[in-house]
């Protein structure tokens, strides 16, 4: 496990607006295995490296939100330009957080679905009430936000803007098309045809990945 001082991922370039608006979902899917998620909530500043990410694109997907350009209260974010945050509620009770891609009124968003904790590990275990570091702290796309402080409170937060208490960054991590591994998406048994779709993008031999 690599740990990154929080000075440093401070300074570190966050992805620009034009990054997010990219209309190939997939691609930015896989490029995001390696980047940082970084938040910084209550004063504390988390950040971890993202290992698993899924894709969702409307509106031909039926495990999307917005399948056929469906839209509603809670995903009409999905339908902003990219480069903003949609965190909804799962159950009731969990908040999963996905980064909305492509140029407005396409809804596609990625799913960041585990990391592996490297910066202020120690509030991390706090947030999630674990004494010991262990994979359960960060490895599921329920966890990684209660690790990192995240809520539906953060629904709709623009990632590339300065100001913003939430952002992607590029430490220069290297990430080679053979350290991705694609495969369908977990939980999405209720699409069809879409839930065999390899959109599922892992970073080869993490420690880190969800069950």
């Amino acid at each position: 496990m690599t740990i990154v001082s929080a000075n440093s991922v401070v300074k570190l370039p966050r992805l620009k607006r034009d990054y997010f608006l990219e209309e190939d979902v997939l691609g930015i899917a896989e490029d995001l295995i390696g980047k940082l998620l970084v938040a910084k909530t209550d004063g504390e500043l988390c950040a971890g490296r993202i290992v698993e990410t899924e894709a969702y694109k409307a509106p031909e997907d039926k495990a999307s939100h917005a399948w056929n350009n469906r839209r509603t209260p809670r995903t009409e974010i999905m339908f902003a330009a990219g480069g903003h945050a949609y965190v909804y509620l799962c159950y009731g009770m969990h908040h999963l957080f996905n980064v909305v891609t492509g140029p407005a009124e396409t809804a596609h968003a990625v799913l960041i679905r585990a990391l592996e904790p490297v910066v202020n590990v120690d509030c991390m275990l706090r947030r999630r009430k674990m004494r010991t570091l262990q994979k359960r702290l960060t490895a599921g796309p329920a966890v990684l936000t209660q690790a990192m402080g995240i809520t539906t409170a953060d629904n709709g937060t623009c990632l590339y803007d300065p100001a913003s208490h939430i952002w992607i960054a590029d430490d220069g991590f290297h990430v080679g098309g053979q350290d991705v591994v694609q495969s369908p998406r977990i939980g999405v048994d209720y699409a069809g045809e879409c839930a065999e779709w390899d959109w599922r993008f892992t970073l080869k031999n993490s420690k880190w990945l969800s069950k």
